[in-house]
């Protein structure tokens, strides 16, 4: 096969990607990105109506977008949810595993009810959405198999702790990381890549939470600052477009410097 050189195009015209959490923080930024590179977005999470603004500002720029309801905590809505997508915009290739939820509480301090809400959201549903993506592109093409890629938004906790109450999620997000590299290995053979990022502190809903509670921690990081969603946007689009072809489980850390080594 003859590459082109350099190797890095991050055209995704003719891609279609389901995106979960994309009502606000990171999943929005990732749909926009998606968009703007040509790739059609179906956009998942609770909060409907920001799902339609977003939507409509994709549509309007004269890209494709759909908005669908997902609760990534009901089995049903997941296996369910890349049917309706692909009715809508065709063969989904790309899924985008983003959605998630902070602990916000000492470990011995959780509820029961606490504890289930993190690990469904965290781990059990971006485990049966990838299952379920996996299914139909292996099953694609009258049963040939189609190329697939996965990514799993994990974070800088899966490496490091520094307590404040965040253990269940820093637990939840390692193994985030291990389900990338596990599911890498079993679906290499079928052509789907399976990678994660690693993000730090950056700008979104749950961080302006953590910072409400815990003042200004950019002082505690050797730049002093809180990333921007955009700081993430060329590292996305490398692992779902075709300069990453040979690269599946792997995590990306991109925190700045922030989490030590």
């Amino acid at each position: 096969m003859t590459y082109p050189l350099p190797n890095a195009s991050i055209d995704l015209t003719g891609h279609v990607a389901l995106v979960t959490g994309a009502s606000s923080g990171l999943g929005k930024r990732f749909a926009q990105v998606l968009a703007a590179q040509g790739c059609a977005v179906a956009l998942t999470a609770r909060r409907v109506d920001r799902l339609e603004a977003l939507a409509k500002e994709i549509n309007d720029a004269g890209g494709r977008a759909v908005a669908l309801a997902l609760d990534v905590t009901d089995a049903d809505q997941l296996l369910a949810v890349i049917g309706k997508a692909e009715e809508a915009l065709g063969p989904v290739d790309i899924l985008v595993n983003n959605a998630g939820i902070p602990d916000a509480q000492r470990a011995h301090k959780m509820s029961v009810e606490l504890i289930d809400a993190v690990l469904d959201t965290n781990v059990r549903g971006p485990w049966i959405l990838a299952c379920e993506f996996a299914r139909r592109r292996m099953a694609a093409n009258d049963g040939k198999g189609a190329p697939g890629r996965i990514v799993n938004i994990a974070s800088s906790a899966a490496y490091s702790y520094g307590g404040g109450g965040a253990a269940l999620y820093s637990v939840s997000k390692a193994a985030m990381v291990r389900i990338t590299e596990t599911l890498a290995v079993e679906w290499a053979k079928f052509h789907i890549n399976v990678n994660a990022i690693a993000p730090g502190a950056f700008e979104s809903e749950m961080m302006d939470g953590m910072l409400s509670r815990m003042g200004d921690i950019s002082q505690h990081f050797p730049r002093k600052r809180i990333g921007n969603p955009a700081q993430l946007d060329s590292t996305l689009l490398y692992l779902v477009s075709p300069a990453s072809d040979a690269v599946t489980g792997t995590c990306l850390r991109v925190d700045d410097g922030q989490g030590g080594r």
